[in-house]
């Protein structure tokens, strides 16, 4: 049994995924690190120029010519002074590249080079495991490559490139990288009295700061994604729940339905294989899972329709084929011992009569059973009503074996389109026509009308002037295999499909079809009146 369904996974994968592509755009933070190392510059800068400033008041002295020349004595005090409470390092060099003054050597850490600190620790292995991991990956991608810091001090000015541009009166900075690792910024400025450079000042610092302010940022990112980390996998646990636990359950009761064991119900006395409510209703939830189950639902109940009706059609044809079977085989048993001639015809003519009625049955029922899986193979397109009478109308008109004749209502209205299957539509406006003319009497007027209804529906009316249908069989002259044929006809004619299969149609066509009876003004049956209610193309 699994414990995450593979949707959980896919669902977290994206979610997690997503977020860890934002935290590690956020966590490079290439152009920070610049902007932070262009402000460190400024500063650095800016603090040169008030050293070298100050240096040029207070430690600039007159030699025996009257020449201004820095003293090393007052020039080592004032630096001593200055950066007394900073981690920045003085240096001071004459014009002759000769060093005067290291704040190093005069605060007494001769020997201490430059090194970056060990990054703090957040007391979260999780967290200090992730910056670790960030760190590995960081330092593999490219970056701005930077001169390595001399190995060894270098005590003459002449070897910093930046040292020489300040001797000509230039403000220069440089960017060294540590061999342990970092940078380490440097600034030189000239030291100049009444615009006579005397030397040259360069302060270089170490990127602590910036170094430990990145760090603060992602640290700060890394505990805000672990919060957001944790509630997300705890939604995509939710989400994952709230699809996967619905599916599952559906997935179950369609497999029940599969291998047979869905609930049942009973319908009009006989069993119904399946029941709707097997599936789960999540129409309460609005949304695709919702619609699914309707959708499951609502075929759930279409095949258990389905089975119904094959199971009822299976025994109403067992019964329709087993009466002329009887019959023939009474004929038949009779018709080998009877001896008398006229009597012996009279049966070969039930026995032809038998088979006769039996092909017509198998033909019938052959096109009963084939429909629906036309009804869906058949393609439907838009129909002008009254056009469809009228053609109708003409060719019952034009045969001659029509004993009524059939009349189009003038007052059909003549701009009536549907959507339907043209052929189909044709059979079922036949069937009725060819009822209604046989239940009529010689030379009366089968009427035919269209009519626009305000549900938007059409109405298709087909009215006779026979004897009318009983009013206990306005329902039941739908069913299969039912026979009401006028006495004039011989029996066994009609299979008794013919409403049944244009009640099968219209429902199709998502329509209905029913009967009534036309009556005079005292009450009395004149006539049957067949509609068909169609929707309208909108």
């Amino acid at each position: 049994m699994r414990r995450v369904s593979p949707l959980t996974l896919r669902i977290l994968a994206v979610n997690v995924m997503a977020l860890a592509i934002l935290v590690g755009s956020l966590l490079y933070l290439g152009h920070y690190q610049d902007s932070l190392i262009e402000s460190e510059i400024n500063a650095l800068q800016m603090q040169a120029r008030l050293s070298a400033n100050a240096i040029a008041e207070g430690a600039v002295v007159l030699d025996q010519d009257e020449r201004n020349i820095l003293s090393p004595l007052l020039a080592r005090l004032m630096i001593r002074r200055l950066v007394e409470a900073s981690e920045t390092r003085t240096r001071l060099f004459d014009m002759d590249d000769i060093l005067l003054a290291d704040s190093q050597i005069l605060l007494n850490i001769v020997g201490r080079r430059p090194v970056r600190p060990l990054e703090q620790s957040s007391g979260f292995w999780l967290l200090d495991s992730a910056m670790d991991l960030f760190n590995i990956i960081d330092g593999l991608a490219e970056k701005q490559e930077y001169a390595r810091y001399p190995e060894e001090e270098i005590r003459e000015g002449n070897t910093y490139d930046i040292i020489q541009k300040a001797k000509n009166g230039e403000l220069s900075s440089q960017i060294w990288s540590l061999p342990e690792g970092g940078l380490l910024l440097s600034v030189a400025v000239p030291i100049q009295r009444y615009r006579q450079i005397l030397g040259t000042l360069i302060l270089t610092k170490p990127d602590t700061h910036i170094a430990q302010a990145i760090y603060d940022v992602r640290m700060s990112i890394l505990k805000i994604f672990g919060a957001t980390l944790l509630i997300t996998i705890l939604l995509s646990f939710y989400l994952a729940h709230t699809i996967s636990r619905p599916l599952k359950q559906l997935s179950k009761a369609a497999e029940k339905v599969r291998i047979g064991q869905a609930e049942t119900i009973g319908l009009n006395g006989s069993e119904q294989f399946l029941n709707s409510q097997t599936i789960p209703d999540f129409s309460a939830r609005h949304d695709e899972i919702g619609d699914l189950s309707l959708a499951l639902r609502d075929m759930t109940s279409a095949l258990a329709r389905r089975l119904g009706a094959i199971e009822n059609f299976a025994a109403d044809v067992a019964h329709e084929i087993k009466n002329p079977l009887t019959s023939l085989r009474s004929a038949v048993e009779t018709a080998a011992i009877v001896k008398d001639p006229a009597r012996h015809e009279k049966l070969m003519q039930v026995i032809r009569d038998d088979v006769d009625r039996l092909d017509r049955l198998i033909s019938d029922i052959s096109k009963a059973s084939r429909l629906d899986a036309e009804l869906t193979r058949d393609e439907a397109s838009t129909l002008n009503v009254f056009k469809l009478l009228e053609t109708l109308v003409d060719f019952y008109n034009d045969s001659k074996e029509q004993c009524a004749t059939i009349q189009l209502d003038p007052e059909s209205e003549k701009n009536i389109k549907i959507t339907g299957v043209e052929g189909r539509l044709v059979q079922v406006l036949q069937n009725l026509i060819d009822n209604a003319s046989s239940f009529s009497p010689p030379e009366s007027v089968v009427n035919v009308a269209a009519h626009r209804g305000a549900d938007g529906f059409v109405e298709l009316i087909v009215e006779d002037c026979g004897g009318g249908i009983p009013d206990n069989k306005l329902e039941a002259i739908f069913e299969r295999f039912y026979t009401e044929r006028p006495k004039k006809e011989k029996f066994g004619t009609h299979s008794g499909l013919g409403l049944s299969i244009s009640k099968q149609i219209v429902e199709a066509h998502q329509g209905r079809i029913w009967a009534e009876n036309r009556r005079d003004k005292a009450g009395h049956i004149i006539g049957a009146r067949f509609i068909v209610h169609l929707p309208l193309l909108i």
